[in-house]
């Protein structure tokens, strides 16, 4: 059963130099303001903790890995001031992950849409199960994927961003996300994808630690700049959120 918590719920646990980062919401995994804080403040600590080597993330039950932003959270955003805080959440994440000294491994059982993107393209390898399709729904509400481009841009290219992202009705399949470089690897089963993801990182955590980060560095090179680009894009999102249009289509989602 998932989390009740209207904020959300986050969980790590260590063992073995393998620490699972595992994050949920009722409204099917997707992010309020509060959640994307403590999984950025998450991902700064474990990149510091000596005791990690690798980290899994993933997010509760067999269903929607993530679904984005919360629609509830972005009605409230009244001025530009609140919509840049918001969606520089989603910036603050898709850094602290960037800047992580240690391999993150991405482990999508279900369907993902928007904001949810980006975190899985800051993974390092990513393990899907067949179920796990993909889209970026962010114009329909008047808005566009600003903030997660680069992260998504950087694995799939601007080809595929673009029928992506110009399509957002359309859920592209866990294949699809695969031959685009998205997926790692797709598995029919949620318990066969686990059993890989334990072999996998089991491996990693034997590897030399100092390594991995000097490989990571080069993983991620010409990525500095994303410090004040995502901030610089969540500020244009933010007004974005505010325009009429979009307005006009969230007033459909208020409770």
């Amino acid at each position: 059963m998932g989390t009740t918590r209207e904020n959300g719920s986050l969980y790590t646990k260590i063992d073995n130099g393998i620490a699972t980062v595992e994050f949920g919401h009722p409204a099917s995994n997707s992010f309020v303001l509060e959640l994307m804080d403590r999984l950025t403040n998450t991902f700064n600590e474990l990149s510091q903790d000596p005791n990690v080597r690798v980290i899994i993330l993933k997010s509760e039950g067999d269903g929607t890995f993530c679904a984005g932003a919360s629609f509830d959270q972005l009605t409230q955003v009244s001025n530009a001031a609140e919509g840049k805080v918001f969606f520089s959440g989603f910036a603050n994440i898709i850094n602290a992950m960037r800047t992580c000294k240690k391999v993150i491994v991405g482990r999508i059982q279900g369907k993902t849409v928007g904001g949810g993107l980006g975190l899985i393209a800051s993974c390092d390898y990513v393990f899907a199960a067949e179920a796990a399709s993909i889209r970026l729904s962010e114009l329909t509400i008047g808005i566009a994927p600003l903030v997660i481009a680069p992260a998504v841009q950087r694995k799939i290219g601007v080809a595929a961003l673009s029928e992506l992202s110009l399509a957002p009705t359309e859920w592209k399949n866990a294949y699809w996300a695969q031959e685009k470089g998205l997926f790692s690897k797709i598995f029919n089963t949620i318990k066969s994808m686990d059993r890989e993801i334990e072999i996998l990182t089991e491996d990693l955590a034997k590897y030399n630690p100092e390594a991995l980060e000097e490989w990571r560095k080069v993983l991620w090179e010409g990525t500095s700049h994303w410090e004040s680009l995502l901030v610089e894009r969540a500020e244009i999102t933010g007004r974005l959120a505010l325009s009429k249009y979009t307005k006009t289509v969230l007033e459909k989602f208020k409770k």
